[in-house]
Order: structure tokens, then sequence, then C-alpha cells
């Protein structure tokens, strides 16, 4: 009554070996990249927040990860406002998660200051908006 299906599933898993020009990544390979990628959105808050010894910190990691400098904007005011903060201490958090599952000790103590740092702006800013 039915006819027999003829081809592959669409749900069966393609071999890579069927494809060689795709491009396949290691595990390392992808970690690194989301671990650039949190990193490059750190910068980003971190120079809006004009603090340029992070900033440069931030970038050398950047650098190493993807092999090449990140884009940066220059010249921002140096607004230090809670939601700044609150925003380069979540990027952080996300960079130590990837650094650390990645074994990298060298992001994930630079993350780990980071989140320091904003959080005790952050504390500071409470205090001076209490009086």
């Amino acid at each position: 009554m039915y006819e027999p299906i003829r081809t592959r599933s669409v749900h069966t898993m393609a071999d890579p070996d069927d494809h060689p020009d795709y491009p396949h990544r290691s595990r390392e390979e992808e970690l690194d990249i989301q671990l650039a990628g949190h990193l490059s959105a750190l910068l980003a808050v971190t120079d809006e927040l004009a603090l340029t010894g992070p900033a440069e910190e931030i970038a050398a990691q950047v650098t190493r990860l993807r092999g090449a400098p990140p884009a940066r904007l220059p010249g921002q005011d140096g607004a230090a406002s809670p939601a700044l903060h609150r925003r380069a201490h979540a990027l952080a958090g996300r960079a130590l998660v990837v650094a650390a599952s990645r074994a990298d000790t060298a992001v994930a103590v630079l993350a780990a200051g980071r989140m320091d740092a904003h959080a005790a702006a952050l504390a500071d800013q409470r205090l001076v908006g209490a009086h």
C-alpha cells in the first residue's frame, strides 16, 4: 500500500566525511570564539567607562584568542552609570564561566577581577546616592 522510503532521513546526522569542505570546529575552538565574543563585549563597555588599564588587559586577551586586535571605539566620555557597571559585571561573569570551562586561568583571573571592580563601583555609587 505504501511505497518504502528510498532516501536517507533528513533527521540522520550527516557524516563529516561526506562534506570535507564543511568547516568543523572542536569544542575548544568554539569556546575560544565564545570567550572572545564575551571579552569583546566587555571591552566595549570598559572603553565606554574610559577604564584604560583594564581595557588594555582585555584587548590583549581578545588579541590572543582571535589572533588579531579587536576593533575599538576611542574617545568615550567615561560616564560611570550604574547601568554600565551592571552590564560590565554581567559580561565579566559570562566570560568567567566560559574561561573556567576551557581552563583559561589568565582570562578567569581577569574576569573575576573585573567583576569585583564593577561590584565595588556599584556599591560606591549606592553609598554616594544614599547621602
